[in-house]
């Protein structure tokens, strides 16, 4: 099972919440489901260099509140926020509805699943060896407080000619665990001698229902407060 299913999807409503947060009839339920992965996209392709590591979608009535968790906020806040103004008012030129914005800092950016697949990418599309980017990641990840770290590439690692794949692992990773807080994340590296995929996963610890149920409170206020 642990090698077999994505580690973020089965602990949904366990120890992940989803990411995109709202309810709809049968007849609009496709409709807002495309309309979230083209706003994801949207804001991905407009803030190529912010960092992004995650994006929330929250709807209410009338108004839909973005959350973006990054490691640069001040990049994709700009000067005087305009960036921020320029990314709501494409939004709601192209969807037609209002939009909320908020940018939100990832606290330790080590522990950060995303933001270690980015610096690994980047590494690699500047010829730095495969193998020393995700190592050196791995033990920031473990240094910043992290449990256990895995990263696996698969492609033509450094340009030969059978693609082939390699795992790095350091620490524990209980997959099989429910309660795990494991933060997962798939990307790709695009090089001159073809797309290089990477899987990272970094064990945080364990989440019991209680800190899971504070978690989702302070989620509910966040809304309220918007």
């Amino acid at each position: 099972m642990g090698q077999k299913v994505n580690p973020t999807g089965i602990r949904l409503g366990i120890t992940q919440d989803w990411d995109s947060k709202w309810y709809a009839s049968k007849k609009d339920y496709t409709r807002l489901l495309h309309e979230d992965i083209e706003v994801n996209k949207a804001i991905h392709d407009t803030l190529k260099e912010g960092g992004i590591s995650k994006i929330e979608i929250l709807r209410t009535q009338g108004k839909v509140i973005i959350n973006i968790y990054t490691s640069k906020p001040g990049v994709i806040i700009g000067r005087g926020g305009q960036i921020i103004e320029d990314l709501k008012a494409k939004l709601e030129k192209k969807f037609k509805k209002i939009f909320s914005v908020n940018i939100k800092e990832v606290k330790k950016p080590a522990l950060d699943s995303a933001t270690l697949a980015d610096s690994i990418i980047e590494q690699i599309q500047k010829r730095v060896s495969y193998r020393r980017a995700a190592k050196m990641g791995l033990e920031k990840a473990l240094e910043a407080g992290a449990k256990g770290a895995k990263v696996r590439l698969s492609g033509r690692l450094n340009g030969v000619e059978i693609a082939r794949e390699e795992f790095f692992s350091r620490g524990k990773i209980p997959l099989h665990t429910f309660r795990a807080d494991i933060d997962y994340i798939s990307r790709t590296a695009h090089t001159a001698y073809g797309s290089i995929g990477i899987k990272v996963w970094i064990y945080k610890g364990e989440i019991f229902k209680h800190d899971f149920d504070a978690r989702l409170q302070n989620q509910i206020e966040e809304i309220k407060q918007n």
